[in-house]
């Protein structure tokens, strides 16, 4: 009967030893369950979040006009009371014939200027 009750004392104390270890164990994973599921829910409002919210755009910085090639050109026409000639204004603005050939032929069509007719 002594021999018995020793081992049923045995298989208790292993029994409370076991149920330690599945203890800490349970808490361990509740440890890491809570972790992976902040992390899934951190990522979920992230994604959500960006959802809900508009992009904010920010307005462009208003750029500083600078005058075109087409602003010089025709700024010189207006301020001649006769009208100018390709080579004057080519002169004047320090342009190629070319590229106030393909200017003046824009702003005519845009309306901005009238050719003269020889005489």
């Amino acid at each position: 009967m002594k021999k018995m009750l020793t081992e049923i004392k045995g298989v208790t104390r292993d029994l409370k030893k076991l149920t330690q270890k599945a203890e800490k164990l349970t808490k361990e994973i509740e440890k890491l369950g809570k972790t992976a599921a902040r992390q899934s829910t951190k990522a979920k409002t992230a994604k959500k979040s960006t959802a809900k919210k508009p992009a904010v755009r920010k307005p462009a910085a208003k750029k500083a006009k600078t005058k075109t090639a087409t602003d010089t050109v025709l700024s010189a026409i207006t301020r001649s009371k006769k009208g100018q000639t390709t080579a004057s204004l080519a002169k004047k603005t320090g342009l190629k014939d070319n590229n106030i050939r393909a200017i003046l032929s824009r702003l005519k069509k845009q309306g901005k200027i009238k050719t003269g007719e020889k005489k």
